[in-house]
């Protein structure tokens, strides 16, 4: 497994809840995708679970090494929980165009938040976790 490229990203969970206050379902519909804001709102203290997602797409676009650039979209990126509770993130669309582009073919993402901050890591990798290799 070879690391292709690395992304983090820390955001104040203040900025999210302002932004949803402001701007409220636009902002939410604009951002999140209906699975990330069912998963969020279900939580305790869902502005952190938003923050976090926030952070988490910034660093999966860090990862691909693009940015926000025209043809991404906040949704092509979103950031679902294994059962076990890690996160991941699918991509779809833009994304998804530049991560085949680029031979990635996993996205590992680690998020942390707490009352103030959210925080999130992602490692896109060369090949999906379990992959065996002929030697």
């Amino acid at each position: 497994m070879k690391i292709l490229g690395v992304g983090t990203d820390i955001t104040e969970c203040l900025r999210i809840a302002q932004m949803i206050e402001r701007h409220g379902e636009l902002f939410i519909g604009r951002v999140y995708t209906p699975h990330e804001i069912e998963y969020c709102r279900s939580r305790r203290m869902a502005t952190q679970h938003f923050a976090g997602r926030w952070a988490a797409k910034e660093a999966v676009l860090k990862a691909l090494g693009t940015g926000w650039r025209r043809g991404i979209s906040w949704r092509d990126v979103e950031i679902r929980n294994l059962p076990s509770g890690q996160p991941v993130a699918i991509l779809r669309g833009g994304t998804a165009e530049i991560a085949a582009e680029r031979g990635i073919r996993c996205v590992f993402v680690s998020i942390s938040h707490c009352r103030t901050n959210a925080t999130a890591y992602a490692v896109a990798v060369d090949e999906p976790p379990g992959a065996e290799r002929e030697e």
